[in-house]
C-alpha cells in the first residue's frame, strides 16, 4: 500500500474506532479504498490486530509487586490494577488512564512500566460500571462512547483520593492518559486538587473556562498529523497562559494519534513514543520526587 492511501485507511479507521463511522460505512470506503470486500477485511485485521503482543514488563516481573484491587468511586466499585516497586519504600502515585478500548493488556504493561520507575501505579477500568472491559475492543469503545462523562470523572477523581490515601503513596499523584484517557487526564487537572502532575498524551482539551481551576503542572504531547485533536490547542494554550498555569508542550512532528501504543502497529512511532516516554518519566520525578523547600 503506498504511504498515501495508508494514511487515508487510517485516518478511516480512527473514524471508526472513535465512533463517526458505523463498522458498514467504515467497511465499504475501506473496500473502496483499497479495491475490494477481501483486501479492506485483511486490512482491518492488521489494524485492529496487528500487535506486538510482548509486554514489555511482565505481569510476573520479580522486581514488582502487582495486584488487581478496587476501590469505591462515584458509580459504586471500580476495578483497577496497581503495581509498585519491591521494598517498603513508600512511593508517588501515578494513575494510568486508558485508552477507548479500555483497560486492556498494554495499558496494564503501561503500569508496570511506570512502576518501575519508582511510583506506585494504579490503572483503573473506566468500564466497571458496566461490569469491566470486555475482550472484545469494539464492544469496548461502543461502551466507552456511552460513559456518563461526569460520572467517569468523578470514579477517576476516587482513584487519585485513593493513591493519595495509600499507605506505600507519599501522598504525591500525578496522572498520565492516552487518547480518550488524554481527555481525561486534562479533566482530572480540572476536577482535582490532589494532582500535582499531568500528562495528556494526544487528549481532547478542557473548556477554556475551566482553565483556572488547574492547579497542576502539566506536560503535554500532541501528534503532528492529529487532526481532530489538534484544533484544540490554541485555545488551551492561550488559556493556559492567561491563567498561569505550568506548562510544557511537545509536538512530534510526523507523528499519527496513538504513537505510543506499540500494539498498535499501524500508528505506533518508536522515535516519537520513546522521547515523549522520556520526558514523560523526568516530569513526574521532577514533580512527584523533588523535595521542595
Amino acid at each position: 500500500m503506498e504511504s498515501m492511501q495508508g494514511k487515508e485507511a487510517i485516518d478511516l479507521y480512527e473514524k471508526y474506532s472513535r465512533g463517526s463511522l458505523d463498522r458498514r460505512e467504515f467497511l465499504k470506503r475501506l473496500s473502496l479504498l483499497v479495491g475490494g470486500t477481501a483486501a479492506a477485511n485483511a486490512l482491518l485485521v492488521s489494524l485492529e490486530k496487528g500487535y506486538a503482543r510482548a509486554d514489555l514488563v511482565p505481569a510476573d516481573d520479580p522486581r514488582l509487586i502487582t495486584e488487581d484491587i478496587t476501590f469505591e468511586g462515584a458509580t459504586g466499585e471500580i476495578r483497577g490494577k496497581l503495581a509498585r516497586p519491591k521494598g517498603g519504600a513508600k512511593v508517588p502515585g501515578v494513575l494510568v488512564i486508558h485508552e477507548n478500548r479500555g483497560l486492556n493488556a498494554h495499558i496494564a504493561d503501561v503500569g508496570r512500566r511506570i512502576a518501575l520507575e519508582g511510583f506506585l501505579s494504579l490503572a483503573p477500568d473506566a468500564l466497571s460500571p458496566g461490569g469491566g472491559t470486555p475482550k472484545d475492543e469494539n464492544k469496548a469503545i461502543a461502551l466507552i462512547g456511552e460513559l456518563d462523562q461526569e460520572s467517569t470523572i468523578k470514579n477517576f477523581v476516587a482513584a487519585v483520593k485513593y493513591l493519595k490515601s495509600h499507605p506505600m503513596s507519599t501522598g504525591k499523584v500525578g496522572v498520565v492518559g492516552f487518547c480518550w484517557g488524554g481527555g481525561m487526564a486534562n479533566q482530572l487537572a480540572v476536577n482535582s486538587t490532589d494532582v500535582s502532575a499531568a500528562v495528556p498524551y494526544y487528549g481532547r482539551q478542557p473548556a477554556a473556562a475551566d482553565v483556572p481551576k488547574i492547579k497542576a503542572s502539566l506536560l503535554l504531547h500532541y501528534a503532528g498529523t492529529d487532526e481532530m485533536i489538534n484544533p484544540g490547542i490554541p485555545a488551551y494554550v492561550e488559556a493556559l497562559k492567561k491563567a498561569g498555569v505550568d506548562y510544557r508542550l511537545y509536538m512530534y512532528e510526523g507523528a499519527q494519534h496513538a504513537f505510543n501504543n506499540d500494539t498498535n502497529l499501524a500508528r505506533y512511532n518508536k522515535e516519537a513514543a520513546d522521547l515523549a516516554w522520556k520526558r514523560t518519566i523526568d516530569f513526574f520525578k521532577e514533580k512527584l520526587k523533588t523535595q521542595r523547600v
